[in-house]
């Protein structure tokens, strides 16, 4: 889309969301129950009713990085697979690199 639109793709890297909620296992058949793709066992659901699906205060921290340009890249762009494959790998690794920086300089989930 950003190629077809000629707009530059802005990686932002969120860190610290993914922990609201430890998982420890899941459970299918409660999934299929209530028509979920998945349950989690979570350290406080079931044990604490309702009050286990309430989520752990961790901190978040949202990175955004220099915007990458796609105006260099011709109209028809977005039809090239190969040039595709290339930035879709290229802003993956830029993302990646900044959740990597982040959790290098974090010092506990609750605490950032």
């Amino acid at each position: 889309m950003a190629l077809k639109t000629q707009t530059h793709i802005l990686p932002v890297a969120v860190v610290g969301a993914e922990e609201t909620y430890m998982s420890l296992a899941k459970s299918d058949l409660v999934a299929k129950m209530i028509g979920f793709p998945f349950f989690p066992i979570t350290p406080t659901f079931p044990w604490m009713g309702l009050l286990g699906v309430i989520p752990m205060p961790t901190k978040w921290t949202i990175d955004i990085g220099e915007p990458i340009p796609m105006d260099r890249h011709g109209p028809q762009a977005d039809q090239n697979l190969l040039l595709v494959s290339q930035l879709t790998d290229q802003v993956r690794g830029v993302v990646q690199k900044m959740i990597n920086e982040r959790l290098a300089q974090r010092k506990s989930v609750f605490r950032g």
